[in-house]
């Protein structure tokens, strides 16, 4: 019989890199023109959640649709002059180790983000073409919790969502790989993580090992990081 494949889907922001801060200090300059109060712990409910409805949570009500497009707009305008400053190596500590182990133990690599800049934010990391499939929020219309986005990664890997395993550090991200009958590991706050079957404080602590211990269903809900 020929090998089941396997995959392993990454999110971005917080997994491969830490870019969320700039989307947290675009949205905070975004909120400080606008004359609203926001600070981290706001931003901390935003984490994978697409730009329109992280607005409209910012904002507490609907400007209209003319303005949502501008303050998108100008978000986004911030958050690229941000990450202009990006480059190879920049990468969260042992993220190249483990795509490297991964690739040559045979897992198909996807990376799955809401962001619509994934591609720039690769390219200026240097590793696009590490993985075998990219999806992002310009191929998608339903952001997380929905699990459209790793449905489609998983599509177009060629795995079954069952053979998954996604890598999360929102929330939203954990919600919709488990809506999407996937396996997951939680990287950061295990309070917001609860439901990942494993859960580790970064992405170094991840391993092949843990990895074919939570696809194979002998993982426990929890805490592994050491």
């Amino acid at each position: 019989m020929p090998e089941i494949k396997q995959g392993v889907i990454f999110d971005l922001d917080g997994v491969i890199v830490d870019s969320a801060v700039f989307h947290y200090r675009a949205w905070k300059k975004l909120a400080d023109e606008l004359g609203i109060s926001f600070n981290e712990q706001a931003n901390e409910k935003l984490r994978g959640i697409p730009r329109r409805e992280s607005l409209l949570a910012l904002m507490g009500f609907n400007p209209g649709e003319d303005k949502i497009l501008e303050y998108m707009d100008r978000k986004n305008t911030y958050y690229l002059e941000m990450v202009e400053t990006i480059k190879t190596g920049d990468m969260l500590p042992g993220v190249d180790n483990l795509l490297v182990e991964l690739k040559s133990g045979g897992f198909k690599l996807a990376l799955a983000s809401s962001s619509k800049n994934a591609r720039l934010v690769l390219g200026k990391l240097g590793i696009t073409t590490v993985f075998d499939a990219i999806v992002d929020g310009n191929e998608t219309t339903k952001g997380k919790p929905d699990p459209e986005l790793f449905l489609k990664a998983a599509h177009e890997l060629g795995v079954l969502p069952s053979s998954c395993l996604v890598v999360e550090d929102a929330e939203s991200g954990i919600a919709a790989g488990i809506a999407a009958g996937m396996h997951t590991i939680g990287v950061g706050n295990p309070q917001a993580l609860a439901r990942a079957e494993c859960i580790v404080s970064r992405t170094a602590q991840i391993d092949s090992a843990m990895v074919i211990k939570v696809l194979s269903g002998d993982s426990h809900s929890g805490s592994d990081a050491g």
